[in-house]
């Protein structure tokens, strides 16, 4: 029988010379984004000669592969375009069908590992708000039951009960409730006959809480999983025809393009959540400016990072008392962009003020907060070479982690513990060892 023969695959090829990478270059990048999402990855140039040659690569690798070419271009880039087979994707479900898929397999625990080990796509085309809702019949409306006032009520009520769990339980008890209550009750509740106002005022309220478990899943380390959320929070809100949510899930996906290293896409997002803003009270005003002013930050623009943070400032002494559950923004977030945007600028003892101050200013319930700040200002002590002042930081730290369930709090705990390695003969840094075990041992019996 007469061997098949391979079809050289011209278009990855086209791309690598788009990109101006050789063979090398693009297996360290595969394996580096493949780190990222937990997979140890041995690409080299070999492999990418035989993908070139017409070699398919494995399904898993494809979207790492492609991945990679995006980031180095700049630009989106498909399977098709790099030459891969379509898979046997079922067409694209309605929304709420999603939703109800997103939040069933994150409730699981069996299939929430499979969800958050996909890849974080730095160069995702974000949906254009005024292309959204135009799509608003995209949410498919059902007979089966009828919803009112009450029902958005209920969505409304529970997405403030959950983001009052995440401060003092963590995002590891409060995500798989959210998860829960959008696969078992919003999915259907989008399905249901309803007025246009009752529908548009429940795909808001959705979207708030799609918002709040997209932020969720982003601060336990689930990037990709958290980026779906995102895009689905966007979905709602355009149809929704609700700018505030819109524009406030933009800043948080630039949030995630920071805790990413990713600072001109940060940028690029924390302006477009600007920019896509109604006439906003000075509350939402402070909240977009502070991102604005780290992602500025980043990209190492210093006049624009301490502009902004002023304009966040005079915005926040204009709002008043109220503080939102959902997207929030007050002294104590205020403070910390602050420490974000001195560390950023490499002023690493103002960076470490600020955000003394802002653990100051929180509030003893927020928990997760404060168990955050702790470990940010402890690795930036020791960095200044403050060890004893980082160790009593990591130790309170670990006094609010031993309350909450986070995988950001789990990340803390390994970078602590192979930060302090190399002072482990100093008796603080003993003490510090021996209580996070304790605390470790704890946490899981």
């Amino acid at each position: 029988m007469a061997r098949r023969m391979r079809v050289p695959n011209s278009r990855l090829a086209d791309l690598l010379d788009q990109a101006r990478w050789t063979r090398t270059q693009l297996a360290r990048a595969v394996n580096r984004i493949g780190r990222e999402h937990g997979q140890q990855l041995t690409y080299d140039q070999s492999a990418v000669s035989h993908w070139i040659a017409g070699t398919t690569p494995r399904e898993s690798a494809r979207p790492l592969i492609c991945e990679a070419l995006a980031r180095r271009l700049r630009r989106p880039v498909t399977a098709a375009e790099a030459g891969f087979p379509a898979t046997d994707a079922p067409a694209r479900a309605g929304l709420a069908e999603e939703l109800i898929d997103i939040g069933t397999a994150d409730m699981d625990p069996g299939r929430r590992a499979g969800l958050a080990a996909g890849t974080y796509e730095a160069a995702l085309a974000v949906p254009q708000f005024a292309d959204l809702a135009a799509r608003s019949d995209a949410i498919r409306s059902g007979r089966t039951s009828r919803i009112g006032a009450a029902e958005v009520a209920t969505v409304r009520l529970m997405t403030d009960h959950i983001a009052t769990i995440l401060d003092e339980l963590g995002e590891g008890h409060a995500r798989p409730m959210a998860a829960a209550f959008l696969a078992n009750t919003v999915g259907p509740y989008l399905h249901a006959d309803a007025t246009e106002d009752t529908r548009q005022a429940m795909r808001a309220a959705a979207a708030d809480l799609v918002y709040l478990t997209g932020w969720m899943a982003m601060y336990g380390d689930a990037h990709s999983l958290g980026q779906r959320y995102y895009v689905k929070a966007l979905e709602l809100a355009g149809a929704a025809e609700d700018h505030v949510t819109y524009c406030r899930t933009l800043r948080g996906m630039s949030l995630q393009a920071t805790s990413l290293h990713h600072g001109h896409l940060a940028l690029t997002l924390a302006d477009s959540a600007a920019e896509a803003a109604p006439v906003a009270g000075p509350r939402l005003v402070a909240f977009l400016r502070g991102q604005q002013a780290h992602a500025a930050a980043m990209t190492g623009d210093r006049r624009q990072a301490l502009d902004r943070l002023r304009e966040a400032e005079v915005a926040l002494g204009r709002a008043d008392d109220r503080r939102e559950a959902i997207g929030g923004y007050d002294r104590t977030a205020y403070l910390f962009h602050v420490g974000q945007v001195r560390e950023s600028l490499r002023d690493l003892s103002g960076s470490i003020r600020a955000i003394e101050e802002s653990i100051r200013a929180q509030h003893p319930q927020e928990r997760q907060g404060r168990m955050h700040a702790h470990a940010v200002l402890a690795r930036r002590q020791l960095r200044l070479g403050h060890l004893d002042a980082a160790c009593a930081s990591w130790s309170r730290y670990l006094d609010y982690y031993r309350q909450i369930s986070t995988g950001r709090g789990d990340k803390h705990l390994r970078e602590m513990r192979s930060a302090v390695q190399p002072h482990r003969g100093v008796r603080a840094v003993r003490q510090l060892l021996g209580q996070a075990t304790e605390v470790a041992a704890a946490k899981a019996a």
